[in-house]
């Protein structure tokens, strides 16, 4: 048996590199980074430590938590080589060179331990050529774990393992790739740019030339081959844009001398001069002066497009798009649409779609690894086996054939059927032996979509659902747009109360979409506003504290289990719960002061709870109130749990789950845990500053003004707030009860709401999304 990973060395410090180690770090795990010493020899270690001190400056952030850089031990290949001995998985990053990787390998071999994992991040060099004259016992011990940038939150790993790859080691690589670094892994075959990365090129490259062939503008192309294929929105060239133009011949040069001569790749590859003197003169897309689209600073940033015939730049034109069916992922009617735009969408789709259906065997076991690769490791909403039977695989053989196109063996297969079906409540997908075989979820992997396609809701109204997820433990679901909060929710929460207390054991809050909750329905509360409903809101945030107060103080636990936003009412229902177990990808906060409010629901004095709690609080009655004040003054969101539990929104034992199709599992078991013995949380009693704190916070909020942080109107919303934290005209001596804290809540929030500045405030967030600083 095969030591478990305690402990991992990266080698190569570049962003890849680094960005692996930064997630091995973000699990709790020590990780070793080395790189070579640098020319000038002055320190040593320069490289790795220069690496890891600029992932503490880079946004997106590598690192969850600044906690977590120390975890990451820096050196260099020269001096401190030996302390792989310590490794039980080695990650190779290094130049994707043959000789120099082989020269690494060969010391790496008389330097790990027996067992301890060697894998090459390589997306171009075939695994044989990798540890060709390596002894059987090192080639026994290596395998190649492709991750895609940036590692911290792209969720796809291609794992490739040779034939003399031990099972034992490729199974502990992949049971702590998926548990502690979050990866879906994708079993590739070891053939050219493996899956995920073999068909997006070809991909992209299909859309570019079709673009140039026929005279099709960027705005147009961009439009098509976008939200109506269901790819990123940033469509094919502002997808070039982002990742870099001079990327592209890298990959192109790599496929064409890897790629037998026959593959369809071979016969679209090709060099576009405008795209090589873009690189040429700096155009390289976001990280240089501009790309396809660019920012012209001398006309005001205004939003420029090279024209593809001329290679000058114009301003961006909206052009028409697809509508309708053909807009909303209909891809028969896309690709049916006359005139360009359904022959540029079938151009794309046609030979994407046949190239994917043609690597079912070659690249990959089936059709699910396909589609896999593409949704998480190219952020495609559905993979290309999906999108056939959107299409009809019939439909594109036929026309495929029609257009004297080879049509692959697998749409043979399929003829009239269906590539995904949902037999007795389980999803399944066809093989090429032309069998149906069942989707097996890894163990402890759970997904609520699961259970729907087999049950029916215990409750169900326009806005929430609660689901029997096995054992006595049911599941709330919020189902409104981003999982928007409002009335129904709160009517589903207080009637799932008395049946979960009577026939189940415990409630997760969970939903598995992106969003846990973007918070309550501002749009149904400006609603309310314009037509001088105030009773109706009142009504909404009193219920609202009712519906999280029955949840807290309910005679069974209540675990959150959120990912992705949180915000605002989102974030208050998990501060009423029993305990979270949140993905490791959470931003929440209290954001309500940010469109002219406060919280409402409670969240104030839950916030106040926590921070009273604290560990490293000082005594007394003000520092907690100051620290809620000045986290929810501002609006802050963490940017991970991490974070989260920094900030007091998770308490220091709510868990943290890497996996996001772990999520639900790992939330149920805690539930479960914490059955046995259950009572509610006793109710509290507040001691708080009153006036002479209020004074405080005000000096405080004035001083952020001053420094130009915060507006006038800022003060008058930081004024409601302080009145709740201190209490409102209770005195040092006096304690304030959990309800006469909810109606001071309450009151804050009733003439907030009212305020003009307020409301411009909602509205520009509905309108905008961002926040509007009046």
């Amino acid at each position: 048996m095969t030591q478990p990973i305690q402990k991992v060395c990266v080698i190569g410090a570049g962003t890849m590199g680094a960005g692996i180690a930064a997630q091995v770090a973000n699990a709790g795990v020590p990780v070793l980074l080395l790189d070579i010493v640098p020319k000038d020899g002055a320190n040593r270690n320069a490289i790795a430590q220069g690496a890891v001190a600029k992932m503490l400056k880079t946004e997106p952030a590598p690192f969850m938590s600044k906690s977590a850089a120390k975890l990451v031990e820096t050196g260099n290949i020269e001096d401190h080589l030996e302390k792989v001995a310590t490794c039980d998985w080695i990650i190779e990053a290094v130049i994707e060179r043959l000789d120099i990787k082989q020269g690494l390998y060969e010391k790496l071999e008389a330097l790990k331990k027996p067992g301890t994992a060697v894998s090459s991040n390589t997306s171009t060099i075939p695994l044989a050529n990798l540890v060709e004259g390596r002894s059987d016992a090192f080639k026994a011990d290596f395998l190649i774990t492709h991750f895609f940038n940036p590692p911290r939150y792209m969720r796809l790993m291609e794992i490739v393992t040779g034939p003399a790859t031990a099972t034992d080691v490729a199974a502990k690589v992949e049971q702590f790739a998926d548990v502690k670094l979050g990866k879906t892994v994708v079993a590739a075959k070891d053939t050219p740019g493996f899956i995920a990365n073999r068909i997006g090129t070809l991909w992209i490259q299909l859309g570019l030339n079709a673009a140039f062939d026929m005279g099709i503008s960027v705005e147009v192309a961009d439009v098509v081959a976008g939200k109506p294929m269901g790819v990123p929105k940033t469509g094919i060239f502002g997808l070039v844009d982002l990742v870099g133009i001079d990327l592209m011949p890298h990959l192109q040069a790599s496929l064409t001398s890897t790629l037998a001569k026959d593959d369809p790749y071979q016969a679209i590859a090709r060099d576009i001069p405008l795209i090589q003197r873009m690189i040429a003169d700096g155009y390289t897309g976001r990280k240089g002066k501009g790309g396809f689209y660019r920012l012209n600073k001398e006309k005001g940033r205004q939003k420029e497009v090279i024209d593809l015939a001329t290679g000058e730049y114009r301003a961006v034109t909206r052009p028409a798009g697809p509508r309708g069916a053909a807009a909303k992922g209909n891809l028969r009617k896309l690709v049916e649409t006359k005139g360009e735009i359904g022959e540029y969408a079938w151009a794309i789709l046609g030979g994407t779609l046949a190239y994917a259906a043609s690597l079912v065997p070659e690249a990959a076991d089936d059709v699910v690894a396909i589609d896999d690769a593409m949704k998480l490791g190219y952020n495609w909403k559905q993979g290309p086996f999906e999108m056939i039977d959107v299409l009809g695989a019939a439909y594109l053989a036929k026309r495929l054939e029609d257009e004297g196109q080879p049509v692959p063996e697998i749409l043979k297969v399929a003829g009239e059927r269906s590539f995904y079906r949902v037999e007795n409540g389980a999803r399944e997908y066809l093989g090429l032996d032309g069998e149906y075989h069942a989707i097996v979820r890894p163990e402890g992997v759970l997904r609520l979509a699961d259970f729907k396609l087999a049950s029916q809701p215990l409750l169900k109204n326009a806005s929430a659902a609660l689901w029997d997820i096995g054992e006595g433990v049911v599941a709330l679901e919020f189902t409104g747009k981003m999982n928007a909060l409002d009335g129904e929710v709160m009517k589903l929460i207080t009637k799932a109360l008395p049946l979960v207390q009577e026939k189940y054991k415990a409630l997760v809050v969970y939903t598995d979409a992106d969003n846990f909750s973007a918070g309550a329905n501002l749009g149904l509360a400006m609603f309310a506003v314009n037509i001088a409903a105030y009773s109706e809101i009142e009504k909404l945030v009193a219920g609202g504290q009712m519906a999280y107060k029955g949840l807290k103080y309910a005679p069974f636990p209540v675990v959150g289990a959120p990912a992705g936003m949180a915000l605002g009412g989102g974030c208050e229902i998990l501060l009423h719960c029993d305990a979270v177990q949140a993905h490791a990808e959470l931003y929440t906060g209290l954001v309500e002061c940010g469109v002219g409010l406060v919280p409402g629901w409670g969240g104030n004095g839950e916030m106040l709870l926590r921070a009273r709690n604290a560990a490293k609080m000082p005594k007394g009655p003000m520092p907690p109130v100051a620290k809620v004040f000045e986290t929810v003054s501002t609006a802050t969101v963490s940017k991970s749990a991490a974070q989260a539990k920094e900030m007091l929104f998770l308490r220091p034992d709510d868990g943290i789950t890497m996996n996001r199709d772990r999520l639900l599992y790992d939330a149920k078991q805690k539930a479960l845990s914490l059955v046995e013995g259950y009572s509610p949380p006793e109710v509290p009693e507040f001691r708080l500053p009153g006036d002479s704190g209020r004074v405080g916070l005000s000096m405080a909020a004035e001083s952020f003004r001053k420094r130009g942080l915060a507006t006038e109107y800022d003060l008058v919303v930081s004024d409601a707030l302080a009145e709740v934290l201190t209490g409102g005209e209770a005195d040092l001596v006096d304690t304030v009860s959990e309800q006469e804290l909810l109606k001071l809540e309450r009151d804050a929030f009733m003439k907030l709401v009212r305020e003009p500045r307020s409301i411009a405030r909602v509205e520009h967030m509905l309108e905008t999304g961002k926040p509007l600083r009046n």
